[in-house]
């Protein structure tokens, strides 16, 4: 298929190599142009905007940071709207907003597109090497057209809903449901490096009983170890993600606390320089908290 890839962060750019590596023609475009030169070298054609991504092209696949920066490629001056032929799918990738959803589901609509949100569970690792978990959800037509593609970059594929609003919530949610994994193994950890118990030995009773599941295994390795740089998930994304989760709560009116105390460390975090960490260094809050040493 032709494609379009927008977004060439530490997710995007093994998910379009991947789709490469399954025979598709691909153009890719990034806000800073150096970070398609790889993929150039692979094969891919550099499109200078999203313009020039959409035009002519099967589906365009967002793989963006946030809201602003989707809305800004969807309804800016090179919009995708405006561009992508009537009949093309526009693929969301990218963790957003149920609202946001809702107003790309309309928008390609009335242009006579599709919009399909597919938001993804896996880090850099998972996303290079195709093992990628995909929500799915779209009108089933459109969903079965850009199949291979998703099939390109990953391994469990799950159609959920035919609203792509569903599919953000279910993202956003188990966005919400790992950052209360990173709190409360961070918690755990700091009490047994207090307790004088190797954080390792914790972990590896952990998972090897109860929690034997690739989250706790992830991040349990990462925060024993103390291994918070390079971010596979920086903590603003974290920050970001878990204020979603709050937005949608309100606009349903579900009472989430615990997701209102995650934002607070989160925030802390990032007040106090972790910027560049992944986002599970709140652990390291909790060690501070404990006594144990200022954050590394």
């Amino acid at each position: 298929m032709k494609v379009g890839f927008i977004g060439l962060g530490q997710m995007g750019a093994g998910m379009a190599a991947n789709l490469l590596k399954a025979g598709h023609d691909v153009a890719v475009c990034n806000r800073t142009a150096a970070k398609a030169q790889p993929l150039v070298e692979q094969g891919a054609r550099l499109a200078h905007d999203p313009a020039d991504a959409a035009r002519g092209s099967d589906a365009v696949i967002t793989m963006l940071a946030n809201d602003t920066a989707v809305e800004a490629v969807v309804f800016g001056p090179y919009g995708i709207d405006r561009h992508l032929d009537a009949g093309g799918v526009h693929i969301s990738m990218s963790t957003i907003s149920m609202g946001l959803a809702e107003r790309l589901s309309e928008a390609h609509a009335a242009a006579d597109q599709h919009f399909i949100a597919a938001p993804v569970f896996g880090r850099p690792d998972a996303a290079a090497a195709a093992r990628l978990a995909i929500v799915i959800a779209g009108a089933p037509d459109a969903v079965e057209r850009v199949r291979p593609l998703l099939s390109a970059m990953g391994q469990n594929l799950i159609t959920g809903s035919q609203r792509p609003r569903d599919a953000s919530l279910i993202k956003i949610s188990g966005n919400f449901m790992i950052a209360s994994v990173l709190e409360t193994l961070g918690e755990a950890v700091a009490l047994m490096r207090k307790a004088g118990i190797d954080p390792q030995t914790f972990l590896q009773v952990l998972t090897s009983t109860l929690f034997n599941a690739p989250v706790y295994k992830t991040y349990g390795a990462l925060i024993a170890g103390q291994k918070f740089s390079p971010a596979g998930f920086a903590a603003p994304l974290g920050y970001k993600d878990v204020g979603l989760a709050l937005d949608a709560a309100r606009s349903l009116q579900v009472p989430m606390p615990l997701a209102s105390l995650l934002s607070d460390r989160l925030l802390r975090l990032l007040a106090e320089g972790g910027d560049e960490l992944d986002w599970s260094a709140i652990a390291q809050l909790s060690a501070a908290d404990a006594g144990l040493g200022e954050r590394s």
